[in-house]
This record gives C-alpha cells, structure tokens and sequence, in this order.
C-alpha cells in the first residue's frame, strides 16, 4: 500500500464516521429531547441559543471523537496489512 492508499483509507473512515456519528446525535437529540435536531442555525424562533448551542457542544465532541477513532483504527489497519505505517504518519508520536 502507497500513500494513495493511506489518503482514501483515512479520508473515507473519516467522513463515513463523521457522517454516521452526526446521524447518531440527530437521533439521539430527537430522543430525548421529543424536537428534531436545530440543525438550522437561522431558526431562531423555535430553538433557543442554548439548545443550539447544546447541540451544536455535542455534535463537534461526538463527531470529532468518531473520526478520530476511525483514522486510528484505519491507521492500525494499513500497518497491519502493508507491514508499516503510514508515510504520513512517520516521525509523528503516538
């Protein structure tokens, strides 16, 4: 595997886990709070500043965490299969 390889493997762990994860809050919000999810940053008549901002609090927490736990497992994946790491990923501290 190149570094071609490592970009799509990486990239795309990232994005599908960003894209689920924030599924996940949407739903998750609807839940528990009974409301859709204010997605809507312009909707200031039905969500308040603290909802939005609640929302908007554990929506970049759960999605970065997401992303983060996929690139380190995609990463763990690419070494175990090409026998190394990452290019990118060389000289950086683990």
């Amino acid at each position: 595997m190149g570094p071609t390889a490592w970009k799509l493997l990486g990239t795309g762990a990232a994005v599908l886990a960003g894209s689920v994860a924030n599924k996940v809050v949407s739903r998750g919000w609807k839940m528990v709070s009974g409301k859709d999810a204010p997605n809507d940053p312009l909707n200031t008549e039905d969500v308040s500043w603290r909802e939005a901002l609640l929302f908007a609090a554990i929506t970049g927490f759960v999605v970065q965490a997401a992303r983060v736990a996929a690139q380190r497992k995609a990463a763990q994946y690419y070494e175990k299969s090409s026998g190394h790491r990452p290019a990118a990923l060389v000289g950086k501290k683990h």
